[in-house]
């Protein structure tokens, strides 16, 4: 596409609008070099997460790998080749084209009008949150929810995702789907590329339900034969123009021309961007899938005369002005420059930007969320064997050939880089009218959290010298070598030998799934080290035994720093700072602990009801709702689980009147003392026996703003239609 105004619509959209500042858009991608000329005076940011490991990289070598990328007279094979020759090393080739691809992409939404890219919402804020790594990490899961859910604490209304990492069955790793529906939960618009593997092929997030996905179409309007397609890609994907798309590169002010999916996903995210600030030019708050519902909607299928597979289409080519109409109830024409209405707050008259926690709420729809720093996935590549990259294929914009996995830069970049545990409101800022004054809200870096406790040993040698020190154990009358894998062996050991609980890893795993490394400090260190190896060596034991735990939660920290496991897994560290707030319990346990509560209260409780309804309260917490802990909702939830005896005299009262447990909602209470961050936790209960009968709702609520949360007041309740 030689220009995007090309696209039928696009610049009589540009004179309604060119993006709202009060809009924040959060691109998950390689690491955006903000000192190309097209960024400077775009309201674009980025982190330095706490998974992106520091690398350096030498600008000679960033030039060589321009110059190589560039070399029209050879095909994508020669290319690798040569790159691999001039940078051996894996890790800083593999940062090098994640940045290059997170340039160009972050240039088509955030370029600057007069600049060498001018880009689609350039009025519109940008928050740049590397999601690589290199080896291993490249299929971990964990890397990519860590970057979805740092998006939902910043408060992102939409959340341009370039990762597409390949599935033959369309189903993601149980976090990061849920990571991404709770985004979509909190009115977040997720835009994803399909790929490029040349046929009916699937990536996650876009094949997600809800996300829009994006196809690419060819200068000549046909579909990209490289662009994926079939499967949930029919019911939620667009094609837009993905050939030829200009944008930036790192170390230089040259455009370059590009394809894929990746370069069309761009092109939506930021007509998106252009009709949410049309929501709020009329005065709504920001609708993520009404703005989905109008792009997806209004499609315009491809004719099966004209085009040889009418499937690669999906629902079909964007149109803006469908979309326009959809959103406004007018059809779209370009405004006079008479009465032209510009992006809000584009005059620089005050900085400002996130909308706090304690003086805003959803409802006003603009970049103001209450949810956590959340967990890791990786992945910017789509092939089965990784030789593609970043939602590109064989593409210009790929390099092929990637055996191993890519790594993100966490250089810094001036004044607007900005740490992710230390967001403040000297970091990022945007520009808005002084109506908007309101104050940012800063990332929290606290961790309740649900489990149970494992251990690794990180090096075999670590592990053989556990093996040697520990003492054989009896078998059936037979003394056997010991097993350092042994849970209930290793609890042993370490009861016998405290000192040596701080040579292992300890972590805290969802079912077998390790999300942490736990590292105790502090005066206490010695008593959590104690806690830990009381926890673990309980774990072991049959599940009828009474000292038997079937699961854990503990407080703590997040820290900056990982830790490599034996697997190769990397880990964020949570910092335990005392045996407080850590607990371990057998469901039944507690079930009777709570019931004891309630008998004190009523006589003629039906405890055989209560037992049911609290016992399946406590798994549909666990393993439904099980989350990070790091969001304050998620902190909330995890609190509420732990403290059963509230939710049981609600339980109790509902269970007599015949009804069970429906959903469990956690909101921001809009009601809080000073200086604190609440939370209401509601239960609503529903009579499975007569469905016209009112829901139940049941509230209590739930203060996060330490490190162990607390419940606050009474037990609340009242009646709903639904």
């Amino acid at each position: 596409m030689p220009d995007l105004s090309t696209i039928p619509g696009f610049t009589e959209l540009q004179t309604h609008t060119t993006g709202d500042s009060r809009l924040l858009i959060a691109v998950l991608d390689g690491s955006v070099d903000l000192d190309r000329a097209c960024f400077q005076g775009a309201k674009l940011s980025r982190i330095t997460p706490f998974w992106s490991e520091e690398l350096e990289i030498d600008p000679d070598l960033i030039k060589v790998f321009r110059e190589i990328n560039q070399l029209d007279d050879f095909d994508d094979d020669t290319k690798k080749e040569k790159l691999e020759a001039a940078i051996p090393d894996d890790r800083i080739r593999y940062r090098i084209f994640c940045n290059f691809h997170a340039t160009h992409i972050s240039s088509t939404i955030f370029g600057q009008p007069g600049s060498p890219v001018e880009g689609i919402a350039p009025g519109c804020r940008g928050i740049n949150i590397p999601i690589a790594r290199d080896g291993e990490n490249f299929i971990n899961p964990l890397n990519l929810v860590h970057a979805f859910n740092q998006a939902l604490e910043l408060g992102a209304n939409i959340i341009h995702c370039a990762a597409c990492h390949p599935t033959q069955s369309g189903v993601a790793h149980e976090l990061l789907e849920k990571a991404v529906r709770q985004a979509q939960e909190n009115n977040v618009l997720v835009v994803a590329p399909g790929g490029n593997d040349k046929g009916e092929c699937w990536c996650i997030p876009a094949v997600l339900p809800g996300v829009l996905t994006v196809g690419a179409y060819k200068d000549n309007g046909q579909p990209a034969k490289f662009s994926n397609f079939g499967g949930q890609y029919a019911k939620q994907g667009v094609l837009a123009p993905g050939e030829n798309i200009l944008g930036a590169q790192p170390g230089t002010d040259e455009a370059v021309r590009k394809k894929g999916t990746s370069c069309a996903a761009p092109v939506i995210t930021g007509i998106s961007a252009l009709l949410m600030s049309l929501q709020l030019q009329q005065g709504a708050a920001p609708d993520a899938e009404a703005i989905r519902a109008a792009i997806t909607n209004s499609a315009i299928p491809c004719d099966p005369e004209e085009v040889e597979e009418p499937e690669r289409c999906l629902l079909g080519k964007v149109n803006i002005a469908g979309a326009f109409e959809l959103i406004t109830g007018q059809e779209l024409a370009a405004k006079g420059e008479e009465s032209e209405i510009t992006s809000q707050g584009s005059e620089d008259k005050s900085t400002i930007v996130f909308i706090s926690s304690k003086e805003g709420n959803r409802e006003s729809g603009i970049g103001n969320r209450e949810s956590g720093i959340g967990n890791r996935e990786s992945g910017i590549g789509n092939k089965g064997n990784r030789e593609q990259g970043i939602g590109n294929s064989g593409e210009e914009l790929t390099e092929t050939g990637r055996e191993n996995q890519l790594t993100l830069s966490s250089d810094g970049v001036s004044d607007n880089n900005i740490t992710a545990n230390n967001i403040t409101a000297d970091n990022i800022t945007a520009n808005t009218t002084a109506a908007n004054n309101i104050v940012p809200s800063a990332g929290s870096n606290l961790v309740y959290v649900m489990g149970t406790v494992g251990y690794d040993f990180g090096t075999e040698a670590r592990r053989d010298s556990f093996k040697q020190l520990m003492p054989p154990v009896e078998v059936n009358g037979v003394m056997v070598p010991p097993n350092p894998y042994d849970a209930r062996q290793m609890g042993d050991y370490l009861g016998q030998n405290l000192y040596e609980a701080k040579s292992l890893i300890w972590t805290l795993n969802l079912e077998l799934t390790p999300i942490y490394a736990l590292e105790p400090v502090g005066a206490f260190a010695d008593d959590t080290y104690a806690t830990l190896q009381d926890m673990l060596a309980s774990e072991a034991l049959p599940e009828n035994d009474d000292e038997y735990i079937e699961r854990v939660s503990m407080a703590g920290r997040l820290s900056r720093k990982t830790v490599k496991l034996f697997s190769g897994q990397e880990l964020p560290v949570l910092k335990l700072y005392s045996p407080r707030g850590m607990y371990g319990w057998t469901i039944n346990t507690l079930v009777d602990n709570a019931i004891e509560a309630v008998r004190q209260e009523q006589q003629n409780a039906d405890e055989a009801a209560i037992r049911k309804s609290l016992t399946a309260f406590l798994h549909r917490v666990y393993y439904d709702l099980r989350n990070l802990g790091q969001a304050d909702r998620d902190r909330a939830i995890n609190y509420a689980a732990i403290n059963a005896f509230q939710a049981a005299e609600s339980i109790s009262e509902a269970v007599a009147i015949g009804m069970e447990l429906h959903s469990i909602e956690v909101e921001k209470s809009p009601f809080c003392r000073y200086d604190s961050n609440c939370w209401d936790v509601k239960l609503k209960f529903f009579d499975p026996e007569n469905g016209r009968r009112a829901k139940k709702i049941y509230r209590f609520t739930i203060d996060v703003i330490d490190l162990v949360p607390v419940t606050l007041g009474h037990v609340r309740s009242w009646s709903v239609p639904k």
